[in-house]
């Protein structure tokens, strides 16, 4: 089991990504991955934006209480903390990975975002928010290609106003993630 704090999107900007998916020009898509093998997109159910990596088998009760407190602490000291709003827009590359950028509606809202993954337990210096779009095991793809056909995305606003504690668990060959704990963001 891998722990890891996470933000999901609201149910509009998933269902405006998968009509947006839906409407992809395939004939287009199809030879921009050619040259990748295993490439896939990432199901509904498990696009999000990690904010903290825990480790494998991490104590999913110790980081419940711990995020717990430090919400707590967090809502009585530092009122600048909130549930920023932001979109998906855009997409860049890692290695082996497609991914969608987050774009937000004001320099406060960024600002909120890197207090909330300070808030789970990792660095915001370090961190890029993101949306794993795709991944693929091997081989390469035709990055100015992909570029082409998803840096022009850019879906709905909304409040990132829940952290979810998550377990990844792999059963039978299968990744399934399961919510271990939710702790609501001031709005």
């Amino acid at each position: 089991m891998r722990l890891f704090t996470a933000v999901w999107p609201s149910r509009e900007a998933l269902d405006h990504l998968d009509e947006w998916l839906g409407e992809l020009d395939r004939a287009r898509l199809d030879p921009a991955t050619a040259g990748a093998t295993g490439f896939r997109l990432i199901p509904r159910e498990r696009r999000h934006l990690t904010l903290a990596f825990h480790g494998d088998d991490s104590d999913p009760e110790w980081h419940s209480d711990r995020l717990d407190r430090r919400m707590a602490r967090v809502v009585r000291k530092e009122p600048e903390v909130f549930a920023p709003r932001l979109r998906l827009r855009g997409c860049g590359f890692f290695s082996g990975v497609l991914w969608l950028g987050v774009e937000f509606a004001a320099e406060d809202d960024a600002g909120s975002l890197r207090r909330l993954v300070r808030l789970a337990g990792a660095d915001p210096g370090k961190y890029r928010a993101h949306l794993t779009l795709a991944r693929w095991s091997a081989g390469a793809t035709d990055k100015p290609a992909l570029r082409g056909l998803f840096e022009t995305y850019a879906g709905p606003w909304w409040g990132a106003d829940e952290l979810s504690l998550i377990a990844s668990e792999v059963d039978g060959g299968t990744r399934t993630y399961r919510t271990v704990h939710r702790v609501s963001v001031p709005g």
